[in-house]
């Protein structure tokens, strides 16, 4: 397993995987543990630096490096589902169930993404509460604003309103 750290707007951000795949992407608060230079690194970590690098230079809006994310079945359909969610754009919780076909199942699906590894990379700062609220973002909610901010979504949003 390879990690590496890089200073972004956010903080300090954690890569970690190996040739199948990128793992875990988290912002850290505290200082690092020994990792891996990110000039030395190869493969899907790598590739996933550079992604980042230019998602937060405003220069692109998707990802597309190799991803390997660990979770339950149903997690992962969860995360496949947040994948869809546009760049700039937020969708509440329930409006997620829905688009998965359960809205009964709205506990479960804001479980699973809250528990989603890949921050950023899979969008799950995206979904927001049904009154448009910043619900929960394990990487604390001026994060999630940030990046909802950094995405052009407020804006989108009161546009939307106004018609």
């Amino acid at each position: 397993m390879t990690t590496t750290i890089f200073e972004s707007p956010l903080g300090l951000i954690r890569i970690a995987g190996d040739e199948n795949g990128v793992s875990v992407i988290s912002c850290l608060d505290v200082p690092a543990q020994e990792t891996q230079p990110v000039d030395s690194l190869a493969g899907p970590v790598q590739e996933a630096v550079r992604q980042l690098q230019e998602y937060f230079k405003g220069e692109r809006q998707t990802f597309d490096f190799l991803m390997n994310p660990a979770g339950t079945d149903f997690q992962q359909t969860v995360w496949k589902a947040l994948l869809e969610v546009p760049f700039g754009t937020t969708l509440s919780y329930l409006a997620l169930s829905r688009r998965m076909g359960d809205e009964k199942a709205i506990r479960a699906v804001a479980a699973a993404n809250g528990r989603n590894p890949l921050w950023i990379v899979v969008p799950c700062h995206r979904i927001i509460g049904s009154d448009g609220s910043l619900t929960g973002y394990a990487g604390g909610l001026w994060r999630k604003k940030w990046l909802l901010e950094h995405e052009g979504a407020f804006a989108r949003s009161s546009q939307l309103s106004l018609f």
